[in-house]
């Protein structure tokens, strides 16, 4: 397929045709960069997007829900054997490339090779005997370090095309662990945080501590829909169709939401937080509950009894007002997911613009991961004529969604930041066909 053709087959699966003509350069970008590989097979070509956290600030991890939706950015990939048991990876947006043995001993890397490294072994690990020689060509068009899941969509843009190569769907390992597709985002999600999957082994993961909504976004979102999910286990809730008249405007806060270093260190401890909170709850109250969601919702008055073994704790790291917070935080939250999924639902702006501002608050108040650019740009969006906006993604920098009336959008988008852009959910991630050697070398 030439990138005309891949263009109108993601158009045809959802995506904006207003993206035309930068998904175009993309593609082309790819095909051209993977003229030289090693293979002379035709090769698979992949769409993987990032996605919007329409609500659901840091309750994925915690068993809680989210409401969230692919963007219309993300990754071009493509992937074709190799006889060797190597891997390269080719960034063309960067013109840059790694190649890695296809094995349990690859070297520590930094940078993006870290989670190219990660998703390497963590599937040598637990799919040993498939033969995930490779040649990868990528780009993208989606702001890295944006809060839009860049980070997440390359380890899925990565492990889906060896996957798919070494054929891990027909491994007795894949067949007896993950059954659906919403169970093969939660295992993308654990190659980035390193926890065990059912009977796959985990390991050190990327560093962070997250959960899997960026990742079920990517994989189960649909095109034109919000989906609300929950976690731990992860469910698919309900859709809403996004409203005709309305569109996401996306700007990035130009504030890198880099998750090494402090940064790093202050997005886990927002996890270490849920996790304080459950293990205060086993200890003083008991019982099996494997979430922070699922002991809030053990039984009536539940979240009055935390709170108050909360105000009576002694947490390293934490004390009883911070994790007060971080409890309030996440009932609020989650609590908004449903309420947002009928405003879409019913094109409601002022119950839609109601929710975003208390998120928004709660963020900067309770949560506290808002930086002073983030809590501007949401102020800044509103004044231009967005009836709604909140920050998005793990905080510390990122991006800012606004909605705004369709026929406005534009406008709003112009006025408000420079890298803004218009957008609707587009969709997730797709096998979008093949390119031959001729039509790579086009």
């Amino acid at each position: 397929m030439t990138a005309t053709a891949l263009v109108e087959a993601l158009i045809a699966a959802g995506l904006d045709p207003a993206e035309r003509a930068g998904k175009q350069t993309l593609f082309t970008t790819v095909l051209r960069a993977s003229a030289p590989l090693q293979s002379g097979v035709a090769t698979d070509v992949w769409w993987v997007p990032g996605r919007i956290e329409v609500f659901g600030k840091h309750t994925d991890y915690a068993g809680g829900r989210t409401l969230v939706c692919p963007v219309p950015r993300g990754f071009a990939v493509l992937a074709a054997p190799r006889q060797d048991r190597s891997v390269t990876v080719t960034d063309a947006s960067r013109d840059d490339s790694i190649t890695l043995p296809a094995g349990t001993d690859v070297l520590p890397q930094t940078g993006w090779r870290h989670y190219v490294e990660v998703a390497v072994r963590r599937l040598a690990r637990n799919f040993p005997g498939c033969a995930f020689g490779a040649d990868i060509v990528l780009a993208s068009d989606l702001p890295r370090a944006s809060g839009m899941s860049s980070s997440s969509a390359l380890v899925i843009a990565v492990a889906a095309a060896l996957g798919a190569i070494g054929g891990v769907r027909k491994h007795r390992a894949w067949q007896a662990n993950v059954r659906t597709s919403l169970e093969a985002a939660a295992y993308y999600a654990c190659i980035e945080n390193g926890l065990r999957f059912g009977g796959l082994e985990g390991d050190g993961g990327v560093g962070t501590h997250g959960g899997s909504e960026d990742h079920a976004a990517i994989v189960e979102g649909r095109a034109g829909m919000v989906s609300a999910f929950g976690f731990v286990p992860p469910r698919a809730i309900d859709v809403a169709p996004m409203p005709a008249e309305w569109r996401f405007v996306i700007a990035p806060s130009d504030v890198r939401a880099s998750k090494t270093g402090a940064a790093l260190s202050k997005y886990n401890q927002l996890s270490a937080g849920a996790g304080a909170l459950l293990a205060l709850w086993k200890t003083n109250h008991g019982g099996a509950a494997v979430s922070l969601a699922e002991a809030l919702a053990s039984e009536r008055g539940a979240a009055e009894q935390l709170r108050e073994y909360a105000r009576r704790s002694s947490v390293p790291g934490w004390t009883p007002e911070d994790l007060e917070r971080r409890l309030d935080h996440f009932i609020g939250e989650d609590a908004r997911i449903l309420p947002a999924l009928d405003a879409f639902r019913h094109a409601d702006t002022d119950a839609l613009a109601g929710l975003a501002r208390k998120s928004q608050a709660d963020a900067e108040r309770l949560l506290g991961n808002q930086i002073d650019e983030t809590i501007a740009l949401a102020k800044r969006a509103r004044e231009h004529g967005a009836f709604a906006a909140t920050s998005f993604g793990a905080g510390f920098g990122g991006s800012v969604w606004a909605l705004a009336p369709a026929d406005t959008a534009e406008q709003v988008a112009r006025r408000w930041h420079r890298h803004a852009f218009v957008a609707r959910p587009g969709p997730p991630i797709i096998r979008l066909g093949y390119a031959s050697p001729s039509e790579r070398r086009a």
